[in-house]
């Protein structure tokens, strides 16, 4: 009994804290639909590029290499090409004009690193964004032709010491060490494309489209689309970092990869996927998120807020031969506690991937949180190893308003699968022009609090079952063999918030293992016993 109580204590107090950091957050619009896009607006318009492979832009004027030690500025009538690894130094800040090209080079995998205590201001417009992209001729780009942009922060990341070498072979590091800032400022980003980045110098040490290690919250990041990246389109690495309108264009890897901590709010992010094209190592996912590579419980944890994501995979329809190497929409693994709001994902080999015990966990439990969400047109399994239908129970708990449809075409988008010219806009009469949720998803639920304790285990007469309800509600517990087949029920009725005992009588039982199943309105916990 005093191991549960001290459970439930420390979970209401994880409860008080994560109040100030959720979806009822200022930082978010409260729009009435789900999706990155509302009927009428297209704010990819004027400033992405969905041809980059074939856009011509001027020669080189400036080389730029080595370091930036002080500050300075680069024009628009200039085009700058990127040599190797140019670090901007602590203390000095990068200026960017609207309309300016950069250019990387290929042979010498020209990547912008932005290093703790310096800026990047790339303040493009609308009308004239600010483009880095290849140095190859038109016609030639292809994924990873230069490094892209890493920018390294102070805010707090989840690695012991709190500081960290950033992946992809510069010797910048990342993260505030023993004195984190989370409202650190590395400048601000805004209508930037960044047109093929991405290289894997090896497995698991890769440089991203962006990547974004230990940057805090006083960064500006806006209107920034990353297209054909070699790895991952955006990468986070701890950090507390918000951002708005995002798009991610044909990436090899994965769209959106969140670790080490990360806690920032993303609004408005869109991922369009070449059908074609996957990485042949890790395989190729949508959302991938975990809390650091092991899985570990180290704090700050990975706790990012994502709200009107619309995710299309590379099944235009059951029909569409894709690369084997797609995965899943989303991978949600090693201790993650993401939350992803108002989103709907459409055209993935499978849907949703709770990977792990303590990923499981979080999700029961409330820490990682899935509302207003729409799976479409997923052509293996909506639930992947999800044998006992455990996280489908939860996902189709009426109070989270999500829901899976059998096609794409059942959401009603207007043209999201031109590669050339996409519209990602959804039509008149669309479910996802409604029903989006941006509060009181916390309140009213009616749950399990904590870990279930069973005991005697192994049981030999009866055992006993233990638990704590956060809310009065209706609570059905069962026993289930290995096989997830029902043996009997134990109780099925109301019960009153506070620590509850039920007592199940298992002596006829065979010797073996099963599982006793807890649910309720809005949880439902699994455990396992031995008679």
């Amino acid at each position: 009994m005093k191991k549960l109580l001290t459970i439930a204590m420390g979970l209401l107090l994880a409860g008080s804290l994560s109040a100030q950091h959720s979806i009822a957050n200022p930082f978010f619009d409260q729009v009435t639909y789900r999706g990155a896009f509302d009927a009428t607006t297209d704010w990819t318009a004027g400033w992405a590029n969905w041809d980059a492979e074939n856009t011509t832009y001027g020669a080189t004027t400036v080389t730029k290499s080595g370091e930036i030690t002080a500050n300075e500025t680069w024009t628009s009538g200039n085009v700058y090409k990127i040599e190797g690894f140019l670090y901007v130094r602590d203390g000095a800040t990068l200026t960017i004009e609207a309309g300016t090209v950069i250019r990387g080079d290929k042979n010498t995998k020209g990547t912008l690193i932005i290093e703790r205590g310096a800026k990047l201001n790339a303040m493009g417009t609308s009308g004239n964004p600010i483009v880095f992209t290849s140095n190859e001729a038109a016609g030639s780009r292809d994924y990873g032709d230069w490094g892209g942009i890493i920018l390294c922060g102070k805010a707090a990341i989840n690695v012991p010491g709190g500081e960290a070498q950033i992946e992809g072979g510069p010797t910048s590091y990342y993260g505030g060490a023993a004195s984190p800032n989370d409202a650190d400022n590395s400048g601000i980003l805004q209508y930037v494309r960044i047109e093929f980045p991405g290289i894997p110098f090896v497995t698991d040490k890769e440089i991203n489209g962006l990547t974004l290690g230990g940057v805090g919250s006083g960064t500006t990041i806006d209107h920034i689309q990353v297209y054909r990246s070699g790895d991952d389109s955006y990468e986070w690495f701890g950090g507390t970092v918000n951002a708005k309108y995002l798009v991610a264009a044909f990436g090899w890897d994965d769209d959106f990869d969140t670790d080490y901590g990360f806690r920032g709010m993303v609004q408005y992010a869109v991922s369009l996927r070449d059908s074609s094209i996957a990485d042949p190592g890790s395989g190729s996912n949508g959302f991938e998120s975990d809390n650091d590579g092991t899985g570990s419980t180290n704090s700050p944890q990975t706790m990012p807020i994502f709200s009107n994501v619309s995710m299309f995979g590379p099944k235009v329809t059951a029909a569409t031969n894709v690369n084997t190497n797609y995965k899943r929409a989303m991978h949600l693994r090693r201790n993650s506690a993401i939350n992803i709001y108002n989103s709907f994902f459409a055209g993935y080999i499978d849907g949703l991937y709770i990977d792990g015990t303590l990923s499981r966990e979080n999700l029961i439990n409330g820490e990682m949180k899935l509302y207003g969400i729409t799976m479409a047109g997923v052509t293996g399994n909506y639930f992947v190893q999800d044998t006992l239908n455990i996280i489908r129970d939860w996902y189709n708990v009426a109070y989270r308003n999500n829901d899976t449809l059998l096609t794409n075409t059942e959401l009603m988008i207007t043209d999201p699968f031109n590669y050339g010219n996409p519209d990602f806009r959804p039509m008149a009469g669309s479910p996802v022009l409604a029903d989006a949720i941006f509060s009181g998803v916390e309140e009213l639920q009616v749950m399990v609090s904590g870990n279930v304790a069973l005991y005697p285990n192994p049981a030999s007469d009866v055992v006993n079952i233990e638990y704590e309800l956060n809310n009065i509600g209706q609570v059905n517990i069962q026993i289930l063999d290995m096989q997830g087949r029902l043996i009997t029920t134990v109780f099925d009725g109301n019960q009153q918030a506070g620590i509850q005992t039920v007592q199940a009588d298992v002596n006829r039982f065979e010797s073996g293992m099963y599982f006793v199943r807890i649910t309720t309105e809005n949880n439902s916990n699994v455990v396992r016993f031995f008679r």
